[in-house]
């Protein structure tokens, strides 16, 4: 199947030595959706971008989104045409809803729509994530229809976790291409 991988990163942008800037350069059909204020994120602003990029691909889509950027593809989906995403993997969501576990600044995200994805999606977590229990993870997860996979100790999965080129992720979004596949047949 070919489609593009589709970036999505979350508060303050995925910069270089994150695991989603390093898939970003290897992975020679990932493209990357750009905000224009990635510290003082607005909801309605981020899904007009978010809207535009998925516009401009022709390919199918596999989103690769990490945390606030979860919300972010969460309110697309509710709200789009979502015929062009073929799967979606959902790494460290943010409890947008969760003044204990998040910035003031994306509150405007919230409520996290708890509607069941029309597409294949995976929700990854870690046990000591700062952003949301892994409960609530997983709650999540299962709302959404999406397979959850919690990877440890490994906090926010972000840049202070240094994955480099996370090849624990790289085998769980292997694992949802095969399951995309077998959906095609």
């Amino acid at each position: 199947m070919k489609h593009t991988l589709l970036i999505v990163p979350g508060l303050g942008d995925s910069t270089a030595g994150h695991w989603q800037d390093n898939w970003l350069q290897h992975f020679p059909n990932a493209t990357k959706v750009v905000q224009d204020n990635w510290n003082q994120p607005q909801l309605e602003d981020w899904l007009k971008n978010l809207d535009a990029t998925i516009n401009s691909i022709e390919t199918p889509i596999v989103i690769v989104a990490h945390s606030l950027a979860v919300s972010l593809v969460m309110h697309w989906s509710q709200q789009n045409n979502t015929s062009k995403i073929v799967g979606a993997l959902l790494v460290a969501p943010a409890d947008v809803e969760s003044p204990e576990h998040t910035p003031e600044e994306i509150w405007n995200f919230a409520p996290i729509p708890l509607d069941q994805l029309k597409y294949p999606s995976i929700v990854i977590t870690s046990a000591n994530d700062p952003y949301i229990s892994a409960k609530r993870a997983e709650f999540l997860a299962q709302k959404w229809g999406s397979d959850f996979y919690n990877v440890g100790l490994k906090g926010h999965l972000n840049l202070a976790s240094q994955l480099g080129f996370w090849e624990e992720g790289q085998q769980i979004l292997e694992n949802l291409l095969e399951k995309i596949t077998k959906n095609q047949k």
